[in-house]
């Protein structure tokens, strides 16, 4: 950490004798920068707390590689994610937005257009461009991340959900190492200009027991990707940038995985920049940082690096401006979850850090003293009123930015839509759901019990469905209005050939979250099978137009079609599928 005594200009020499600061790190002039357009690598990691990182203090650390990378790197020591799933963060990494304006959630949606996207930015500036994911929800074709494909010169996903009736089995995520291994196969063909590679590692199941385990595997990956760089001749040229889209609860608060509390075990998370050196030789000492800063600051960090103009839209800054200023750029840093409102019906949590405060808006409402209190145990709502007051009130402020785009679903349904659904029997449909700002019903903390039982269900292996089925047939019957419940039940009855009953329960997931573009394709899917091929159609319609790259949703319709002598629709929709 800096010391407080250090005036800013032995910061300064103290950083210019690392060298691999001198051109990026303090010296904004476009035109030095782009005399070496550097490379440029985004490393995300999926479920990794900042305090099991052995460059942030954890003593008994599985991060040897990241580890040495920080020895080289600014080191932020007070990062913190804007949501606590992997979709929703990722968003606002790529895009440099917050929540309210990626219009993302857990359960789905689409990336607006509108919105400046890093790697179009990059791609518009002769990068090319190229990511590599491990996870499923990050697929833009067969998951939940609709539209992160664009600017993307290459995106591999190319996973598979599970399917109804398909003997294939699902592959619903890929090891770090193997995602390196793609990521390295391209570079094999794309480093001989400026490249842009994302490349996520993702832990999805990772519990408790087996939590070491997976740090110490994805730090294995970053260790291969950094040889592999370093043997490629090409790592001195390369600016890396390594954060966690969101940390994992394991058990703190009562959360067992990740989406539904703000506390710092699923916000607070590692972030290390790593600049390109001036001397292949130069090993610089590590700079920290003690300023909070949020993961909405590394889209505009990123293209300063590239020395790209950062669009005005943007709320964050620049990652090094604040490193160069130290602790004085300390900012409060906002964060949200959607998924107790999305995925269960509960109210939906804010959470406000500022100076030494986490404030958590929730129908009971949270204050910590972090500096005294660091594992928030001791809530200070009822004894610091006047503190909790001025938190709560600066939140009220920030939420008015987006009073335009705070609750409006990027798949917000569209009138012919509702009007579809509504022939189905679908009453009282929601155009959308209720802003973050809402604190109304439910709150998460009394449900959290349950949550663990549906995310464990929904993250499981898809391949056993028996095991979904076992474990949320008795919350559904307790509590019928969970989405996330509903849906996947239904999802893992239709795996067992149970179409009727499966149909039963995605209904009810669709009436509960009717935009939802994977509860319409699986009833559509089930009821074909089922053979109420009208009732499907209707399903499938809305599928398809939220899904166009999802060829199983155009070949369910197509088989709809057939059977209700639409045969000339049906050809269309297996060209959309690929087929002739």
């Amino acid at each position: 950490m800096i010391g407080k005594k250090m005036t800013r200009k032995n910061i300064i020499r103290k950083i210019l004798a690392g060298a691999s600061l001198i051109l990026l790190g303090l010296s904004f002039s476009a035109s030095a920068a782009a005399a070496s357009k550097p490379n440029l690598v985004l490393i995300t990691i999926d479920s990794a707390r900042a305090d099991r990182m052995g460059f942030l203090g954890a003593k008994a650390a599985h991060t040897p590689n990241l580890d040495r990378l920080a020895a080289e790197s600014i080191v932020f020591e007070h990062a913190y994610a804007q949501a606590p799933g992997s979709v929703v963060s990722h968003a606002t990494v790529l895009s440099g937005a917050y929540p309210q304006s990626t219009l993302m959630s857990e359960i789905g949606g689409t990336l607006p257009s509108s919105l400046p996207y890093l790697p179009d930015l990059l791609k518009s500036q002769g990068y090319r461009t190229a990511a590599f994911v491990g996870s499923i929800d990050l697929d833009p074709q067969n998951g939940l991340a609709q539209g992160f494909d664009r600017g993307f010169q290459t995106y591999d996903a190319g996973f598979r959900p599970a399917i109804a009736g398909d003997a294939h089995p699902p592959v619903t995520e890929r090891r770090g190492e193997e995602v390196v291994a793609h990521a390295l196969a391209w570079l094999d063909h794309n480093a001989q200009g400026q490249f842009f590679l994302w490349i996520n590692i993702s832990n999805p199941n990772a519990t408790s027991a087996s939590y070491n385990s997976a740090i110490a595997a994805a730090d294995a990956a970053v260790g291969k990707l950094i040889s592999a760089l370093q043997q490629r001749k090409i790592y001195a040229n390369t600016a890396m940038v390594v954060v966690a889209a969101h940390g994992e609860g394991l058990g703190a608060h009562g959360e067992e995985a990740n989406g539904v509390f703000l506390y710092d075990e699923t916000i607070h998370v590692p972030l290390l920049i790593k600049l390109p050196e001036t001397q292949p030789s130069a090993k610089p000492a590590t700079v920290r940082v003690a300023a909070k800063v949020r993961l909405v600051d590394v889209a505009p960090t990123v293209l300063e690096i590239a020395a790209i103009p950062v669009p005005s839209q943007l709320p964050g800054q620049s990652l090094l401006r604040i490193a160069k200023s130290g602790s004085g750029g300390d900012q409060p840093a906002y964060s949200r979850a959607d998924l107790p409102q999305r995925g269960f019906g509960w109210s939906p949590l804010e959470s406000w850090r500022a100076g030494k405060y986490l404030y958590i808006r929730a129908p009971k409402s949270e204050l910590y003293d972090l500096t005294a209190d660091p594992a928030a145990a001791h809530n200070l709502a009822q004894s610091s009123k006047a503190t909790l007051d001025t938190l709560a009130s600066q939140l009220d402020n920030f939420d008015r930015r987006f009073s335009g785009d705070a609750g409006k679903a990027s798949a917000e349904l569209s009138s012919s839509e509702m009007q579809k659904l509504a022939s189905l029997g679908y009453a009282g449909l929601q155009k959308s759901a209720p802003t973050a700002a809402t604190v109304a019903g439910i709150d998460p903390k009394d449900k959290i019990a349950v949550a663990n039982k549906v995310i464990a269900a929904a993250t499981r292996d898809q391949s056993k469905p028996d095991l979904a089925i076992a474990a949320l047939t008795p919350v559904v019957s307790a509590d019928p209005g969970l989405y996330l419940a509903q849906y996947t039940l239904g999802v893992a009855l239709a795996q067992k050939a149970q179409y009727a009953e499966a149909a039963k329960h995605l209904r009810k997931a669709v009436e509960l979250q009717p935009d939802s573009a994977w509860a319409n394709y699986e009833i559509g899917a089930s009821l074909v099978k089922a053979g109420d091929f009208k009732t499907a159609i209707v399903h499938l319609e809305i599928a398809t137009g939220r899904l166009p790259a999802f060829a199983p949703a155009h070949l369910s319709l197509a088989e709809a079609y057939e059977h209700s002598g639409r045969a000339d629709d049906a050809k269309k929709e297996r060209s959309k599928a690929g087929q002739k």
